[in-house]
């Protein structure tokens, strides 16, 4: 039987057929799906971790005892995964283990557009990319078969556009495994540097063995076209190369991305006349076919920056691009922006209203950032709010102390921001940091998390108490605030501020689109009494426009929040 399923979700049913235990995750785009669709099945215990690092070492734990585990994670989690991974790739594994990596080209939702490649080839391990969901599905079972012969992690390579693109995909039976008793092995698994300097030889030598299965692995096959011209590609890349040019060239396709072979490269290209490597981000096949001493053609032809399409191909070899008609209404801009209700709206409005430097953090609460409320002076990484105002202050002196906050939303506070609290604590800056609580992990998609009280399948789990938890780290200021009460933010945030101590504001209130918070009547605006002074676009909420020089309020999206009822000076917006 066959099932039209998004890459990610391929990956969920590679993960069931190859008899996958444990799952463990934390979601980022364009990587969630795969933790989500791994959980419909219950043969697969599934869970979100507070971070990258720590599922990769529940992965880790469960392939020690013997079962097939997985972790996932977009490219910049790989970031945070890196300090186990390459320690693994000495270790090795017991049960097979492989970590989902989905790169982000063109950053629709990522800070940076890092290629995980890097990653493979530094760490030394194999790295695999499927170039449509049917791969997705099969390359998973290639890669536990990898990862137990050849006694490694595996790395497997998604991007946006197989992540979230579907195709046909056939669908087989779950190999049941049995999972054998547990062998003590402290030379394999404690890298004290005695065992270490004993594994590297080991690593060396696999690499080598996984060269010479490039060369003859079904994963890269050559396609045999025109004698003119020969590109070597993969992922994405392979579909974009065969809708432009079909049969008419021949094609290299590499499914096995690190380490790359050499023989079946050279026999490819002594075929062709001319060879190109086409290839998202950074130059990594091309530099090494140059490597070996192979003239091709490659980013001196394509950008080394954001997605490829069927146009990037065709603009690059001069061929004519096809005719499409255009709308004759030109499209308006449509930038995202927090949605009507967003509990974070009141929150950035008082920083902007009060001219407060605000460091900012990851999550949809990094569109504050944007107009109107340009509210955000900075935005790093995971946690690098909490820890980046510390550091802020201790140069700035008293003078920032007065004046900057950090602010961070509750997963991601428990992802990498309790650390920076530690340290704020710990070496005592005056720091006031926001957590911004709406009760879910809201950029990705409405994931729990740590703070929730409920785990991946929605059961009842411990909920952390970010209270308690603050004061247990040594803030002694923890007060929580309703971000719809402009004036309880304000006195909050003021007063905090004053205060020569750290400490900790929570702006509370659920995210508006959670299934169980119920819209408030729409608000309308009196037009006897507006005057038209755009008060209430301040906030920048996409309900309230302005037309024929008054407010008006779109009921169809306003959730009565009554932020913008607070700005009105004459009182004309009003309950419906």
């Amino acid at each position: 039987m066959k099932k039209l399923m998004l890459g990610n979700e391929a990956i969920a049913r590679g993960l069931y057929e190859a008899g996958v235990s444990v799952v463990s995750a934390y979601p980022g785009t364009p990587s969630t799906e795969i933790t989500e669709e791994a959980a419909k099945y219950d043969e697969i215990y599934c869970e979100w971790a507070p971070n990258e690092k720590v599922a990769t070492e529940v992965a880790f734990g469960a392939s020690l005892r013997g079962a097939r585990s997985a972790c996932a994670m977009k490219h910049v989690g790989l970031n945070v995964a890196a300090d186990p991974l390459f320690t693994l790739s000495y270790t090795g594994v017991t049960g097979g283990m492989v970590m989902f990596v989905a790169d982000d080209p063109a950053m629709h939702s990522s800070q940076n557009e890092q290629d995980s490649r890097h990653y493979a080839i530094a760490a030394k391990v194999p790295m695999l990319e499927p170039a449509d969901s049917a791969e997705a599905k099969e390359y998973v079972k290639e890669a536990y078969r990898i990862s137990e012969e050849y006694d490694t992690p595996v790395l497997v390579r998604m991007c946006t556009r197989i992540a979230h693109s579907q195709c046909a995909v056939e669908l087989c039976d779950r190999e049941e495994r049995e999972l054998p008793a547990y062998e003590k092995n402290p030379q394999k698994y404690i890298m004290a540097p005695a065992n270490a300097l004993r594994k590297h030889p080991f690593v060396e030598e696999r690499t080598q063995k996984l060269v010479a299965l490039g060369e003859k692995s079904s994963l890269n096959r050559v396609e045999l076209g025109g004698a003119e011209i020969g590109i070597i590609t993969s992922g994405t890349c392979y579909q974009y190369v065969k809708e432009v040019f079909g049969d008419t060239v021949s094609v290299l396709k590499l499914g096995l991305v690190n380490p790359l072979p050499t023989d079946l490269i050279r026999d490819f290209a002594s075929k062709v006349e001319k060879l190109y490597v086409i290839e998202e981000l950074d130059g990594i096949i091309e530099t090494h076919v140059k490597n070996m001493g192979i003239d091709c053609i490659g980013k001196e032809m394509f950008s080394p920056m954001y997605e490829y399409s069927q146009t990037t191909i065709r603009k690059a070899f001069g061929l004519p691009l096809p005719e499409f008609t255009a709308a004759d209404t030109p499209i308006p801009v449509r930038p995202p922006v927090m949605c009507p209700g967003c509990p974070h709206r009141g929150l950035f409005y008082t920083l902007s209203k009060n001219k407060i430097t605000a460091l900012g953090d990851i999550g949809c609460y990094t569109l504050g950032s944007a107009a109107p409320l340009f509210a955000l002076d900075s935005t790093l990484c995971m946690g690098a709010s909490v820890s980046g105002i510390h550091g802020f202050n201790k140069a700035g002196g008293k003078e920032s102390e007065k004046k900057t906050v950090a602010v961070i939303g509750d997963s991601t506070f428990m992802h990498s921001g309790m650390t920076g609290l530690v340290n704020i604590a710990y070496n005592a800056s005056n720091s006031t940091v926001i957590i911004v609580d709406n009760s879910i992990t809201g950029m990705t998609g409405h994931q729990q998390n740590p703070t929730t009280g409920k785990n991946i399948k929605g059961e009842p789990a411990a909920a952390v108490n970010l209270e308690e938890l603050c004061h247990a780290i040594g803030i002694k200021r923890v007060r929580v605030v309703d971000p719809y009460d402009l004036a309880q933010c304000e006195q909050a945030v003021l007063e905090e501020l004053e205060i020569e101590e750290p400490s900790v504001i929570i702006s509370r209130r659920p995210c508006m689109l959670l299934k169980y918070v119920k819209p408030q009547p729409a608000l309308v605006v009196n037009k006897e009494k507006c005057v038209g002074c755009k008060m209430c676009l301040k906030i920048g909420c996409p309900a309230i426009s302005v037309k024929n020089k008054k407010a008006e309020i779109d009921y169809t999206q306003c959730v009565g929040c009554k932020v913008c009822a607070q700005l009105c000076k004459k009182d004309a917006i009003e309950v419906k």
